[in-house]
């Protein structure tokens, strides 16, 4: 693997595009740290400390974590390139019911550019509208009497919107550089980095809890740290599996004779994955269930209360409702990307059949048995990994900014990502006729 990195620079377009990419990364960290103008960020950076201090189980504190932190900076960054998978998301569900976008879809590139732009011109509605509540959010918070804005008002909130906004559009465009000229999904890439960057801090806290003495013994004992890394390691490897694993659905062709040339009689499969939705059932069973915790802590109503304490991260009532949430979000997202009636009708056209199973309705049928049974795996798997930060910060009794990187929504993009990453440079590398990082087979990418 280490002759495989080396010879990636021996490439001189491999070695361009990673070190454009490099390059647009450092670009966007460098933005992180550019405040927007009239937030006083060291009272905004007090008040995101006292929110994290309960556990890091709201939904400012999952908006930060895609952002790289900026959010608690009120940078330039602060929505990060979250409105862009938002209007991503929201526009590959319309298509899915929506008849022209379904037409529009199927037209090859040309519809997928309008997509693309109509995905963008959704990344800034969301944008101002989140900005602009954003801006009023900040004009009521304080912290041990100090406000975070300086001079309130609509002037404040103008600029507020304008940067905000306009870091994002900037950001899309720095994604899509490294799509178009860089190596690997540019996008992606950009939230890894965000989520990247919380890992030194969480190094530093593990020394910390280390050296840090209570009752005359270390908070954190080296055993302690040596299970932890070994777990990380196996998450790692369970996630790995888990995004790689595929149901192969095998698949022949009936053989054609046309004058004197003959067409089909092969055998190929339908790659079905086992978890196809991804990070993206964690992030939307996450914002629906730390909503009504966020909202209560603005809310003094005691009927309120008590109703945000069932979506309170720690009780049996939060747990079951985040599990029923993670499962029928991957179902739902599944249903949405295969539809196996038009799988079926596309392999009945062209002259294909899984042995065994009519063409036609039993195909679908069949389809949707198998795809119905592999997603509940993958589901139950992602389950565990939503809550295992939880089962780590109660076992080993580190704070949640260290149990973020044993399991959850960012382990789950991390290592999607360098899965991604690593098959593209792989395969510049088996074309120039270099060894891969793999000895032995292929990386599979996740779609």
């Amino acid at each position: 693997m280490l002759s495989a990195f080396a010879n990636c620079f021996r490439i001189p377009e491999l070695r361009n595009k990673i070190l454009l990419t490099l390059g647009i990364i450092v670009v966007y960290r460098l933005g992180c740290y550019i405040p927007s103008p009239g937030v006083n960020g060291a009272v905004l950076n007090a008040y995101f400390d006292k929110l994290n201090s309960g556990g890091g189980g709201t939904l400012f504190g999952m908006m930060s974590l895609f952002s790289g932190r900026a959010l608690e900076r009120m940078t330039i960054f602060a929505l990060g390139i979250m409105p862009y998978i938002s209007s991503s998301i929201i526009m590959q569900l319309l298509t899915a019911v929506i008849p022209s976008l379904e037409r529009l879809s199927k037209e090859g590139q040309a519809g997928y550019r309008k997509i693309n732009q109509y995905t963008r011109y959704g990344t800034v509605i969301l944008c101002l509208v989140q900005s602009f509540f954003i801006a009023l959010w900040l004009e009521k918070q304080a912290f041990d009497g100090a406000a975070v804005v300086n001079t309130p008002g609509w002037g404040f909130r103008f600029i507020t919107v304008l940067s905000l906004t306009g870091g994002t559009v900037f950001l899309m465009w720095l994604g899509e550089q490294i799509q178009e000229r860089g190596i690997g999904n540019g996008i992606s890439l950009i939230i890894t980095a965000g989520i990247l960057s919380a890992l030194p801090s969480a190094i530093h806290t593990m020394f910390l809890l280390m050296s840090a003495k209570t009752i005359g013994a270390a908070q954190l004992q080296p055993l302690t740290l040596v299970i932890m890394v070994f777990f990380l390691v196996g998450v790692i490897l369970a996630i790995t599996m888990i995004s790689q694993g595929q149901r192969k659905i095998p698949v022949q062709y009936a053989r054609r004779i046309v004058g004197r040339k003959v067409y089909g009689g092969q055998s190929t499969y339908i790659p079905l994955k086992v978890d196809t939705s991804g990070v993206i059932a964690i992030i939307f069973a996450q914002s629906i269930i730390m909503f009504p915790a966020t909202i209560a802590s603005f809310m003094p109503f005691a009927g309120f209360q008590q109703f945000a304490a069932l979506f309170t991260r720690g009780g049996w009532a939060y747990y079951s409702i985040y599990g029923l949430l993670i499962v029928f979000f991957c179902y739902f997202y599944t249903a949405i990307v295969f539809n196996p009636v038009d799988v079926a009708e596309n392999m009945k056209k062209h002259g294909g059949f899984i042995p065994g199973i009519k063409p036609g309705t039993h195909t679908s049928d069949y389809l949707d048995f198998v795809f119905t049974r592999i997603t509940l795996a993958g589901a139950c798997f992602i389950c565990a990994i939503a809550v295992m930060p939880d089962a780590i910060m109660a076992s080993f009794k580190v704070p949640y900014l260290v149990a973020s990187f044993f399991g959850g929504t960012g382990i789950l993009i991390i290592v999607g990502v360098m899965l991604d990453t690593m098959k593209q440079v792989e395969s510049h590398l088996t074309m120039r006729h270099y060894d891969g990082f793999l000895k032995t087979g292929q990386l599979r990418g996740r779609r």
